[in-house]
């Protein structure tokens, strides 16, 4: 993709996550994709420990034009410190100044050079990490310097918003969107792709990372009361181990699959279920699977996640559930009534504005809106959008 003369006047972002950006194609690649559309975007990872002496790696994603910076550093290194002289020569050989700096983790505050100078500092919140298993201790603190430094901060679900909202006075709920188009060709493919071929009916699938807010006991209870039904798991396993899953014969893990395939997997189900945990870990997070489940035209029955009740269940569209017996009973209550063309109508109606470009565009009307403002170092405070409206290979 060549860039063009709009391309070459937009500011820089760099991204800093922790998340890959070849792991689940998520938020941050949504967004950074489409960022990348009209700028350069450099997506920095967190290190691998594989080198000698350290470098930066940076290759460019074909599909997206992201720039994807990996440092790899020895063994031992004084990861923070080593981070920080990387990715001060970085910026100086990228002639780096005045960009977006993009956090998804506070913890990128103890590397990143302080004497840098952004135009804008955001803060997209997607998760509270904080809750998360083998979470660093220093979090918290840090994620409280992060906010009083950003310019503006966003939230991946609105009960996220409702418990931050008063730490900024710039932060906005951005629940996160769905690539409509993408999965509702799932309505119109066979449904015996791969793994798939030779499974009995119905077919109830999850899609996601399995990790600790996944219910596994949930699950094995469901699948034990209905051993004729076949659970289909997607995703990769984090954090928990591979032993602790339930192995009954009827749930299929099948693995980490690629984005552009998932339509071709949804295709073959019957329904979907979203058998999160009710925990610390779950109690803020605003799963992108909701959408995307209904936009594959798939009956969904969710547990009583906050950001699902409100506003899925709410309007109809998710069948809530509480425990493994309720969870049965919601299937097979999906599975009699099928899909009605009321149902999807209002389904589709609602998925109509929550389009990524539709996120996307929200978030950068309100950066673009507060460029103009000098640049500042790293360790300044939030001043620059303070009063702009809402609408408004080595290196």
């Amino acid at each position: 993709m060549k860039p063009t003369s709009t391309y070459e006047r937009q500011p820089d972002v760099i991204c800093l996550s922790h998340l890959r950006w070849k792991f689940v194609f998520q938020r941050p690649q949504h967004l950074m994709s489409r960022f990348a559309r009209e700028r350069r975007v450099f997506f920095v990872e967190e290190a691998v420990f594989d080198a000698k002496k350290p470098f930066l790696e940076m290759v460019t994603c074909p599909q997206t034009n992201v720039r994807v910076v990996t440092p790899h550093l020895p063994e031992g290194t004084n990861v923070n410190r080593a981070l920080q002289t990387l990715l001060s020569d970085f910026l100086s050989r990228n002639s780096l100044q005045g960009f977006v700096l993009w956090f998804y983790t506070p913890m990128a505050l103890e590397f990143f050079p302080e004497d840098a100078t952004p135009g804008a500092i955001v803060y997209d919140c997607m998760d509270e990490l904080s809750m998360f298993r083998g979470a660093p201790p220093q979090l918290t603190q840090l994620e409280q310097q992060l906010i009083q430094k950003a310019d503006l901060v966003f939230t991946g679900g609105v009960s996220l918003f409702e418990a931050k909202r008063h730490l900024h006075s710039r932060m906005h709920p951005f629940p996160s969107g769905v690539d409509v188009q993408h999965f509702m060709k799932a309505r119109n493919l066979p449904p015996d792709f791969n793994e798939h071929q030779g499974m009995a009916h119905p077919r109830l699938g999850f899609a996601g990372v399995i990790d600790e807010r996944f219910d596994t006991e949930l699950l094995r209870e469901a699948a034990e009361r209905r051993p004729d039904w076949q659970f289909v798991m997607i995703g990769p396993t984090v954090k928990i181990a591979a032993e602790s899953l339930p192995r009954n014969p009827n749930i299929h893990w099948l693995g980490m699959k690629n984005y552009s395939e998932l339509p071709q997997y949804f295709a073959g189900w019957d329904a979907a279920i979203m058998p999160f945990a009710l925990n610390d870990s779950t109690r803020f997070i605003s799963p992108t699977k909701t959408p995307e489940f209904l936009a594959a035209g798939l009956p969904v029955v969710s547990t009583p996640i906050r950001d699902v009740v409100r506003p899925y269940g709410e309007l109809g569209l998710v069948r809530i559930a509480r425990t493994a017996e309720e969870l049965v009973t919601a299937v097979e209550a999906s599975l009699a009534t099928g899909m009605s063309m009321k149902w999807r109508e209002r389904a589709d109606e609602f998925l109509g504005s929550l389009s990524w470009d539709s996120v996307w565009q929200g978030m950068n009307r309100l950066i673009t809106a507060g460029m103009s403002q000098p640049e500042k170092t790293l360790t300044a405070g939030s001043s620059s959008l303070a009063q702009v409206g809402p609408e408004g290979a080595r290196v």
